[in-house]
């Protein structure tokens, strides 16, 4: 039987064997690879929005102005794609006295592109900074 097989010593079985193996494991493996890309972009997001909503709370604690506050939070995540708008930030309490602290937090819904793992996942990004005089 050895006059059988061919010159590399595989036989058409084996391959067969392994093609059919690898049809199995391919599924997994793409879904793990695009589990992947989108826990790191949402990742990233997360970031990003808790980094803006942080530059969200010193603007407030050193200008005193919600809108300039929501603004600097907005203008402070510029890889959260689409952007941040004012809408999405929130500055509790409106007014800063000294000693007391402000609270900026930022609701977003990131966008999925896989769709295996739903449509949009909500964020939240929250920073709190003392006010100063």
């Amino acid at each position: 039987m050895k006059w059988l097989r061919n010159r590399s010593g595989d036989r058409s079985e084996d391959r067969g064997a392994a093609a059919v193996e690898f049809a199995l494991v391919l599924p997994v493996l793409i879904l793990l690879v695009l589990g992947m890309m989108e826990f790191s972009r949402v990742y990233n997001a997360q970031i990003s929005l808790t980094n803006a909503a942080r530059e969200g709370a010193r603007s407030m604690a050193i200008h005193h102005d919600p809108a300039l506050a929501r603004s600097a939070a907005s203008a402070a995540a510029p890889s959260v794609v689409p952007a941040v708008s004012s809408a999405n930030v929130t500055v509790s309490p409106t007014t800063c006295a000294v000693g007391t602290a402000v609270t900026v937090t930022i609701h977003y819904n990131v966008a999925l592109f896989s769709g295996f793992f739903g449509a949009t996942l909500p964020l939240t990004g929250k920073g709190v900074m003392q006010c100063g005089g």
